[in-house]
């Protein structure tokens, strides 16, 4: 029995599911059965009916899983794929900033741990932070963890105070001006489409700022053919599938999380296989975690 066979006859058996980020490795993708951006897959999540979840993404993808499945069993296929960026807030900081300001409203990119979801307002993802903060009441927000994507909303809600914390996708961080300039003097005809955890110098220079997913239908709907892809070349797979007719570079070739890529299609298999590297989460932390969760669902829907 092949490998992909073996995954399939397991899912049944099991009654499971494997939902993958973008970013996990092209066969992972592949025997997914949904791919997504971080939002799609939270909300996917909320919608299964299997009774295992099996995450191929980073440690804070299957916690928020879990977090919004408590009854179901999620596992992730390598526990040592986390997100540094994920730990970049302290909950002494959140606890000083709500102390300073009576009106605060502590906004937590999903990219982060279940200790910091849990002492946070609500949760973000790329594809709807701007439109969230601006919905809220609150004229301070606190935004973490990361300072790059909390800059690009404070530039599109400039009516609300926004305080950067100093979080950073480690990938995206490493992006440069220089070779975002290098990129389109080498692909004069194509355009450059980032994410919003670049720099602020690099998301200057794109013809378009956006989540994953945001950049996948960009590029769909665009009557250009070439792009400059400015975000973890794992998109490369959907993109080359949505648009078989077009063309796209990568902006770096050290646009690479390494610890997406540790999720290999045998880990899935042997995680789905044993059940094991199951995510498991203090009680009264999850029902804390949650809440921001349920509240960006409900303010994203």
């Amino acid at each position: 029995m092949s490998l992909f066979s073996e995954i399939e006859t397991l899912k049944k058996e099991k009654n499971a599911i494997i939902l993958a980020h973008y970013y996990v490795p092209d066969e992972v993708q592949v025997i997914a059965d949904f791919v997504g951006d971080s939002f799609a897959l939270a909300k996917k999540a909320k919608e299964t009916d299997a009774k295992i979840i099996v995450f191929a993404g980073v440690l804070f993808m299957a916690e928020s899983a879990k977090l919004l499945n408590p009854d179901k069993k999620v596992l992730i296929p390598d526990m040592s794929a986390d997100c540094p960026m994920a730990h970049m807030a302290a909950i002494s900081k959140i606890k000083k900033m709500k102390e300073e300001y009576e009106d605060l409203a502590v906004v937590c990119y999903v990219n982060s741990t279940a200790a910091l979801k849990a002492v946070s307002d609500v949760c973000v993802t790329s594809s709807n932070a701007v439109d969230i903060v601006r919905s809220l009441k609150n004229q301070n927000i606190f935004f973490i963890p990361d300072q790059h994507l909390g800059s690009y909303v404070k530039k599109q809600v400039p009516e609300k105070n926004i305080i950067l914390n100093d979080g950073y996708c480690i990938t995206h961080h490493a992006m440069t001006k220089e070779a975002a300039l290098s990129a389109k003097k080498q692909h004069p005809e194509a355009l450059l489409l980032v994410h919003p955890e670049c720099k602020e110098e690099v998301v200057q220079l794109a013809d378009y700022a956006g989540s994953t997913a945001g950049i996948i239908n960009f590029a769909k709907s665009s009557m250009n053919k070439e792009f400059i892809i400015g975000t973890e070349l794992g998109v490369l797979c959907e993109l080359k599938k949505q648009c078989p007719d077009k063309t796209f570079y990568p902006m770096s070739e050290e646009l690479i999380c390494s610890n997406m890529k540790k999720i290999l299609v045998e880990k899935v298999r042997d995680c789905l296989k044993e059940e094991n590297n199951e995510i498991i989460l203090d009680e009264n932390m999850m029902i804390n975690a949650n809440k921001p969760l349920e509240k960006m669902l409900e303010l994203a829907s």
